[in-house]
């Protein structure tokens, strides 16, 4: 399908070509000019959905003995270096 160039240099992306590329309002269109033709990536938008509680529950608390963790590896770092 062709279209007209708008005053302000719009266009309509067919609707069929909407649906099969997956171009939903509110996505990014990245333009990028190659030797006498155009170029259109279109973009998702970033989510704005919370990740918490994505990591199980053994993930998302941190272990409380990091000292005794940080004293084993200093100790494991020098029996390799002799």
């Amino acid at each position: 399908m062709a279209s007209k160039v708008s005053a302000r240099g719009r266009i309509t992306i067919d609707r069929a070509a909407r649906r099969v590329l997956g171009i939903k309002s509110g996505m990014a269109a990245v333009q990028i000019v190659v030797d006498d033709h155009l170029e259109v990536y279109f973009l998702p938008p970033r989510h704005r959905r919370s990740l918490f509680g994505v990591l199980p529950p053994q993930a998302a608390s941190p272990s409380s003995d990091w000292q005794a963790l940080d004293e084993e590896a200093g100790r494991s770092i020098a029996q390799e270096a002799f």
